[in-house]
């Protein structure tokens, strides 16, 4: 892929941002392509270098502020007539209890996910602190003579403390998933809302 393919593949994936930040975007795309051929790479090596159009414009699309995005899309391009003023207005009823029920769903099942994840690590403490309370309760019987209760004891405590490192590594693996896939999500959410202004 040339150069000018490259820009122009770009500024048409990124066609939603503002034009003043679309155009500080490709100049450094464009600057890094000049810098690594000046470098001795070939022009088509040095647009390889870069990366896929994909990776670069979720790249993008990761580090811009969705509030940028957002406002850029609600700023009207033209002055709104008076009928459409009026459909606005009368379709209100309408569309806007949709528009926060449809906000509502997706909160609820953000909010959802992320409060089974903190049941997770509340099981995961709890199973921790048991390991210890067995522990202990395995130290004070077998100074009081109670062989059988620091045995029992002490195989409970052994049974929390492995249960509580292999619900770790599910609690972090969770965790880790949950936090790519709130990055993933956010990142689609902007591609739809740049990508509305490519397809016009």
């Amino acid at each position: 892929m040339t150069k000018q393919e490259f820009l122009s593949e770009l500024q048409t994936r990124l066609s939603g941002l503002p034009q003043s930040d679309l155009d500080e975007r490709l100049g450094f795309y464009g600057e890094m392509i000049d810098d690594r051929m000046e470098d001795g790479l070939s022009e088509e090596d040095a647009v390889a270098a870069i990366g896929s159009i994909d990776e670069v414009v979720s790249q993008v699309l990761a580090d811009y502020p969705l509030a940028k995005i957002v406002k850029e899309k609600v700023k009207p391009k033209r002055t709104l007539r008076a009928w459409e003023i009026v459909l606005l207005i009368l379709g209100a009823p309408v569309w806007a209890p949709l528009l926060i029920a449809a906000f509502a769903v997706v909160l609820s099942l953000y909010l959802t996910v992320w409060s089974v994840l903190i049941s997770l690590w509340a099981v995961e403490l709890s199973l921790a602190a048991s390991a210890l309370c067995g522990f202990v309760a395995a130290v004070v019987f077998a100074v009081q003579g109670n062989l059988p209760a620091a045995a029992a004891a002490l195989g409970t405590g052994l049974c929390c403390a492995g249960c509580t490192i292999l619900l770790f590594f599910g609690c972090k693996a969770a965790t880790k998933g949950i936090l790519v896939l709130t990055k993933k999500a956010f990142v689609g959410m902007k591609a739809m809302l740049v990508g509305k202004e490519r397809n016009k």
